[in-house]
């Protein structure tokens, strides 16, 4: 999924880039790729709600070590706010969102203004600006969404796709790039059984239960590879491996109890992230699929590398390529959890 850093070089000469929900675990992993890899950027702004969050970044961060980094405090759901931070920004990696399913499912109207008018409002403000590209980070639970964050992040897919059809003469395009849990990220299960190993007993709603494995650094490889590539209206998914929960659970702590507890609301067996009539409209290279919301002479050289999937499918976290427990171990070592 990697692109030639001198291609990416390229790309950022003299460029502004913003990330909304910057200081979230994407965001802080992107910041650092950026000034490791030295890209030869005008601007990073990190935009986001928490102050303190922000100043813990800017500790790491500085800018008088870093000139390019600036530190904006701001909501997506402030639409005054976001038009001042979006002037003289070329990219915008969208990040900001409520994540939480139980969060949202207790607080709808919250996940609603930020997943969905939140998207509304960094749209309008993009296209009254001097934006170039825009990458809108979704998530599996935005295919065939059974709780409210899925219906929430389906439409704010939706409101960044359709927004090319209003672009006019704007020399701007917007995409979105869909995956699953990132390792490790808050609240996700490895760090959660982590906690729980020191109890003695591990929590598992279901036995059957998979999901999508994808590290913090591939997920920022990916929406990079999007970033360059995209012409506008696509959804990139990457071709990752999954785990089953419970074999998961017994690397973590082969020890500990494990409980089963049943399915919550909201919560599905396996993560989807293509679904069957996706799959129609759906473009296949190595390393991802493409799910295209029409054929357009704009994709014609993305079409011409990639190929025509001609059968439907599901592509979900329990028919893919699913990794043994070595594997898992390996990989946990790998992103240094054990």
């Amino acid at each position: 999924m990697s692109i030639r850093t001198k291609n990416i070089k390229s790309f950022f000469k003299n460029k502004t880039i913003l990330i909304t929900g910057g200081t979230g675990s994407f965001g802080k992993q992107l910041v650092s790729y950026l000034l490791k890899n030295k890209f030869p950027l005008l601007k990073i702004i990190v935009f986001s709600r928490d102050e303190f969050k922000q100043f813990e970044l800017s500790k790491i961060f500085p800018e008088e070590k870093y000139p390019c980094m600036r530190y904006f405090i701001g909501d997506v759901r402030d639409k005054d706010r976001l038009m001042l931070a979006l002037q003289g920004v070329d990219y915008v990696i969208h990040a900001a969102a409520l994540k939480q399913v139980p969060v949202a499912e207790y607080n709808p109207f919250e996940a609603i203004k930020t997943n969905i008018i939140g998207s509304q409002n960094l749209i309008e403000c993009c296209l009254n600006n001097t934006v170039k590209k825009v990458i809108a980070l979704s998530t599996d639970k935005a295919a065939a969404p059974l709780n409210l964050y899925g219906a929430t992040k389906l439409c704010s897919e939706k409101l960044f796709i359709t927004a090319n059809n209003i672009i006019g003469k704007k020399k701007i395009s917007f995409s979105v790039v869909r995956y699953g849990n990132v390792l490790g990220s808050r609240g996700s299960v490895i760090p959660e059984f982590f906690k729980q190993k020191q109890r003695g007993t591990l929590f598992i709603t279901d036995k059957e239960m998979t999901r999508f494995s994808i590290s913090l650094e591939e997920s920022v490889d990916f929406v990079m590879l999007a970033l360059i590539s995209s012409v506008g209206g696509e959804i990139f998914v990457p071709k990752i491996p999954s785990f089953r929960i419970i074999d998961l659970a017994q690397i973590i702590s082969s020890k500990s109890k494990i409980k089963f507890t049943g399915i919550r609301a909201g919560e599905k067996i396996y993560e989807e992230l293509i679904t069957i009539p996706e799959s129609l409209n759906t473009f296949e290279s190595k390393n991802y699929y493409l799910i295209l919301p029409f054929l357009h002479k704009k994709f014609s050289f993305l079409i011409k590398r990639l190929k025509k999937i001609t059968k439907p499918f599901s592509y979900n976290s329990s028919n893919c390529f699913i990794l043994k427990k070595e594997q898992i171990k390996s990989l946990l070592v790998k992103n240094k959890f054990i």
